[in-house]
């Protein structure tokens, strides 16, 4: 009877070891986790890949940047998706855990401040936009619609990245207006100002549809006023809030892993890109991307 349970547990060990040795369903599988900003570009992505290697299956999940960080600090996911960099401290307390992070640029977003379609608002400068986010602007009339009411707020949470950058470059890092709306997701937020008339937000680029409208931002009162829906205006850092979108692996990316990676570098990623609504990376980005193969002896 033991020699039996025996024979059958060695059998299964062998199996199993020839599953792993043979790339087994577990070589075939990608988790990918964070952004929210991401999530949909991330999801376009996998489809993409996948349709042309069908033996390969990815998960995409949101969540929010911190989420994916958190996953890949603790080496919880193949890949986090972050809409905003890596801290030294959040690179110091994956080193802690063994994991060493590879950092790739995959694309570029211009951050949309939001309002209601029916908004005739269409230009804010920044001071605008941090004072309007700070509880010191409060109603519309005191931008020009002299028929708006009281401005209604909506922010991410404070586990996305959108919200970080959005807090550090808008709001420099001062303290929220006391009735902001903080929303689960980029689309919480699009449902909320297309159906408030006084309502204003922020999200990434690919998410601006009908309902709402893209503001124009100034960096001063002199202007100019550029839309962050032109992929000109991202590339040569004239619109004042834009950043670029990251993956973050463990080491050295191999197997279906890498290959997926060098989808979304490709001219087939890039696609993917304009696709959704997001931007391609530029030549300096596609410089440090190429440098971060090199030292990683990838070719």
């Amino acid at each position: 009877m033991f020699k039996k349970g025996f024979i059958s547990v060695i059998t299964i060990l062998l199996v199993t070891f020839s599953l792993v040795g043979c790339g087994g369903n577990a070589e075939k599988y990608i988790e990918v986790k964070g952004s929210d900003t991401m999530v949909n570009l991330g999801q376009h992505w996998a489809e993409a890949f996948m349709a042309k290697n069908p033996e390969v299956t990815i998960s995409v999940t949101g969540g929010g940047s911190g989420t994916g960080i958190a996953a890949i600090q603790n080496d919880n996911t193949h890949i986090a998706q972050s809409s905003r960099p890596m801290t030294e401290t959040e690179i110091e307390n994956a080193k802690a855990n063994n994991v060493q992070i590879s950092e790739f640029i995959v694309g570029q977003d211009g951050l949309a401040v939001v309002v209601n379609a029916k908004n005739p608002v269409s230009d804010l400068t920044m001071a605008q936009l941090k004072d309007i986010f700070t509880g010191k602007i409060t109603h519309w009339s005191e931008l020009g619609w002299e028929e708006g009411g009281e401005i209604t707020l909506y922010s991410r949470q404070s586990n996305s990245g959108t919200y970080v950058y959005f807090w550090q470059t808008v709001l420099h890092e001062e303290d929220w207006a006391p009735d902001t709306m903080f929303m689960p997701g980029s689309s919480a937020i699009y449902e909320a100002v297309s159906s408030d008339e006084n309502g204003i937000g922020y999200f990434g680029v690919g998410y601006v549809k009908e309902g709402v409208k893209a503001i124009n931002v100034a960096r001063t009162e002199a202007g100019p006023y550029i839309t962050p829906l032109k992929q000109e205006n991202i590339d040569n850092g004239i619109y004042p809030i834009a950043r670029p979108l990251y993956f973050y692996i463990n080491g050295k990316p191999e197997g279906v892993v890498l290959d997926y990676l060098k989808f979304v570098l490709s001219e087939e990623g890039e696609k993917v890109l304009y696709e959704v609504g997001f931007y391609a990376i530029t030549p300096a980005y596609k410089e440090q991307n190429r440098k971060t193969f090199e030292k990683l002896g990838i070719k």
